[in-house]
């Protein structure tokens, strides 16, 4: 990917919700995920909180595998 991730355009992205916690209201333990409009590898996780309204992060596919993969080995997951 030869343009940043940030460069991307958002508009059309359809976010799925991941929640869990059960530490407050309606999305208040939710985090957004979405793959960016027509790209093959460019993830963008966002808050749901309030207070985290409009905050994003960015990743490439190999950024994101790299991520979960480490997570989930530190968390004694198994996947």
């Amino acid at each position: 990917m030869n343009r940043g991730l940030y460069s991307l355009p958002i508009d059309g992205a359809e976010f799925k919700q991941f929640c869990g916690g059960n530490a407050g209201g309606e999305n208040e333990t939710c985090v957004e995920f979405a793959q960016l409009p027509g790209e093959e590898s460019a993830f963008v996780l966002a808050d749901s909180k309030p207070e985290g309204a409009g905050k994003e992060v960015r990743f490439t596919g190999a950024e994101l595998d790299a991520f979960v993969l480490g997570y989930a080995a530190r968390r004694g997951l198994t996947l």
